[in-house]
């Protein structure tokens, strides 16, 4: 803000803003007015001043990013997984991600218009693009990113009324190194932080427009808050961290509406009514139209076939299921495939080969296989009967919920069998072979079959049935333990007999082929899920992709404490002396003043409050800086809180990159809090003297934030615009020179 405007009433000697002053006397007759107090700042009154600036950090924010955008031009870090998504898109073959669809949807989109064929195939990272267009997405990706500045510069105008704070939160971003390195290439944490900050830009400008409740602004900034949610979540799942930030607000916005008495019950039942429609309904509706065109774009056979279950699979153009005819209904004899429920669940197998000396009983080995094959097939039949069920003098008898049956493996003649010896690599699960000669065995045979929500007697059906099969004699549960087998067992997966009862799609299965030609065929169509079905499945695969992510061979991960401190980056590229480096570290004076702010915030908020408390009379001028730190910083205190403290409960893999939507909270809660410390100790000061320190403070906190060290070139450098942060051997390339010089000071 400007300093002059609030100096005009000053006049001599020093003074301290936050205590009351003696009045001067006034000469009789004079009509009494009561002067406003002395401050070395101006209130933000209208927007003069304020859209150059706003013009200015844009400019600068677009001019980083977009800063050799096509270096390196090979594949770096997880463009390997988000660029080949997007391909898939472009292509329409189905694959599976832990992350909701829309930030590879709108990869592809951007891919497609700006004329990539979605061939080029992102094996590895270090790959070169050659001939194929790959601007386009980084292009789309860097312009999300840009917009990060405007609208933090906004986000902190709009609740402290600063041009100052505002511009020094515009200022950490645009000179982050951090930023502009996640914001050049193809990745989904551009996108994230887009649709994150625009919720949070949305939520307080219908905040400010509390005063004008059902206004078209009004309407406009509730609506777009709800919009801008359905995208965070529709990027990734710690978008849900946005949404209750925004939930705690809302609560608190109502409770406020509450307490005015001046509003009617149905005044307060409207405003409850536009908050459930534009911030729950709007952004689930938006959320499942997401889901919707991601199935209907995504209907070929693809590499994520594997991870669904049979009847998600029967959908897809290209699947060995889309448009079979099988019998519904499981009936004594019919030759069946099992395949397990679990993510990425193969199907019962048994082959000729025993378990090794050592290794429980020496039985026939059985695994569950990854991969369609003929020893995948089994018979169902009747534990107590050896019958031909498939002969013309049998009737037809169907297998109910509740029987006792026998897996006879169709190219072995040997019965599915459990016993108490232990598994081979689960030590308290039971060992799980194929035992007996031409379908003889004992009773270590024999199973229960169960259908999950079904009433005992009925019918099973092919594909849709989620089946649990229970060993008669000890009371464990068929299951899959995801282990893979050593090379005795020819790297497939484990198959055991779990002791422990538990609900878990490990111990699921379900029917995929069946053959009985006693039977009538009926399409596989009749079966398809239906949209909520899959919508469900997707999310459960997700999640559970999500819970089992873990660290590569070789990967740099980190912890959350990790990242506050700028204590490691990730390498995005190059891997020796000759190749194109790039690394994504945060510019560590930001960093750690972000980091100092966070204490600093806490323990001027902390003086506020006890000051509040105790009854100390300030000014006016202290009250509203006091406002400003408590709701306005606090919001946003809140929301660095809300995207931070979660990672330190989550037990799958963690990187770097996952702290940068909470880095977003603490930059602008350092401008605010900055801004505020220098008002006040402005205000304690006379207003020329009070002006200097706001003014040259202000300057000093520019200036450090352009500070970088480069330890490589043992120099200091004061960097204007670093524009990239793209390492290459020997030396550091530069921003554009025209916005200033760099300073190297040699050791």
């Amino acid at each position: 803000m400007t300093l002059a405007a609030g100096c005009r009433q000053a006049e001599s000697g020093p003074r301290c803003g936050g205590l009351r002053q003696r009045r001067p006397r006034r000469p009789a007759g004079e009509q009494s007015r009561p002067a406003p107090p002395p401050r070395a700042w101006a209130p933000l009154e209208a927007p003069v001043g304020v859209w150059a600036p706003l013009a200015s950090v844009t400019l600068l924010s677009f001019a980083s990013r977009f800063y050799r955008l096509s270096e390196p031009p090979h594949v770096c870090w997880d463009e390997t997984h988000f660029g080949k998504m997007g391909s898939y898109y472009i292509n329409r073959t189905f694959f599976f991600d832990v992350h909701p669809p829309l930030g590879k949807m709108l990869i592809g989109l951007a891919g497609y218009l700006s004329g990539y064929n979605g061939t080029f195939p992102f094996q590895k990272p270090g790959d070169r693009y050659e001939h194929h267009n790959y601007i386009g997405m980084r292009g789309f990706c860097a312009f999300l990113g840009s917009c990060l500045v405007p609208f933090a510069y906004l986000i902190v105008l709009e609740l402290s009324k600063s041009l100052s704070a505002a511009l020094l939160a515009a200022s950490i971003l645009i000179f982050d190194t951090g930023c502009i390195t996640l914001s050049q290439y193809i990745l989904l944490d551009p996108i994230l932080m887009f649709f994150l900050m625009g919720a949070v830009l949305s939520m307080v400008k219908y905040n400010s427009c509390a005063d004008r409740p059902f206004s078209a602004p009004w309407w406009f900034w509730l609506s777009l808050t709800g919009v801008n949610l359905a995208g965070a979540i529709g990027v990734k799942f710690v978008g849900l961290f946005v949404v209750l930030l925004v939930g705690l607000n809302t609560v608190y916005d109502l409770w406020e509406l509450l307490g005015d008495l001046s509003l009617s019950l149905v005044t307060l039942g409207k405003h409850l009514l536009a908050r459930v429609f534009c911030l729950i309904l709007l952004p689930l509706a938006l959320y499942t139209a997401q889901f919707a065109v991601h199935f209907a774009v995504l209907n070929k056979s693809g590499p994520g076939d594997g991870f669904f279950s049979s009847a998600f699979q029967s959908r897809l153009i290209g699947n060995n299921l889309h448009n079979v005819s099988v019998p519904e209904h499981l009936a004594y004899g019919s030759v069946i495939t099992m395949k397990n429920l679990r993510m990425a669940g193969g199907y019962l197998h048994s082959h000729w080969h025993l378990y090794p000396e050592g290794v429980g009983a020496r039985q026939q080995q059985v695994t569950a296989y990854l991969h369609k094959d003929l020893n995948n097939l089994w018979v169902i039949k009747k534990h107590d009967s050896n019958t031909d069920h498939l002969d013309p003098s049998c009737s037809v008898e169907f297998v109910r919920h509740g029987d006792v049956i026998r897996l006879e493996h169709k190219e072995t003649s040997r019965n599915l069998h459990s016993h108490q010896h232990e598994a081979p690599m689960t030590r308290k699960h039971f060992q799980v072979t194929g035992y007996g000669i031409n379908g003889t065995g004992d009773a270590n045979d024999f199973w229960r079959i169960e259908v999950v929500g079904r009433k005992a007697g009925k019918r099973i059906k092919v594909l849709r049935s989620q089946i649990r099969l229970t060993h008669l004699a000890t009371g464990c549960i068929l299951g899959s333990s995801g282990k893979t087998l050593p090379k005795w067992g020819w790297e497939q997966v484990e198959v055991t007999c779990t002791p422990y009862v538990k609900e878990t799609p490990n111990a699921l299965w379900n029917v995929e082929d069946h053959i009985n030609p006693k039977l009538p065929n009926i399409s596989l169509d009749v079966l398809k899920p239906s949209f909520p079905e899959i919508l469900l499945e997707s999310h459960m695969v997700m999640i559970r992709g999500n819970s089992g992510l873990k660290p590569k061979e070789n990967e740099v991960t980190s912890k959350p404490w990790h990242w506050p401190i700028n204590y490691q980056g990730l390498r995005f590229s190059g891997v020796n002396e000759t190749d194109y480096r790039v690394y994504l570290l945060g510019n560590p004076v930001v960093w750690w003043l972000n980091l100092v702010t966070i204490g600093l915030y806490l323990l001027m908020a902390t003086c506020a409050i006890v000051a509040i408390k105790r009854g100390v009379q300030l000014t006016v001028e202290f009250k509203e800086l006091s406002e400003v730190l408590l709701h306005s910083g606090g919001k946003i205190m809140l929301g660095w809180l809300l995207h931070y403290l979660p990672f330190f409960m989550m037990g799958r893999v963690l990187y770097f990159h996952h702290y940068f939507p909470a880095m977003l909270f603490s930059s602008m809660l350092t401008g605010i809090t900055w801004d505020t410390l220098l008002k006040f100790c402005a205000g304690c000061l006379s207003c020329s003297v009070g002006k200097r320190v706001y003014t040259y403070g202000t300057l000093a906190l520019m200036l450090l934030i352009v500070y970088r060290h480069d330890g490589r070139q043992r120099t200091l450098q004061l960097l204007p615009l670093p524009f990239t942060c793209k390492i290459i051997p020997r030396y550091i390339s530069l921003p554009c020179y025209a916005t200033g010089f760099v300073i190297g000071l040699a050791y």
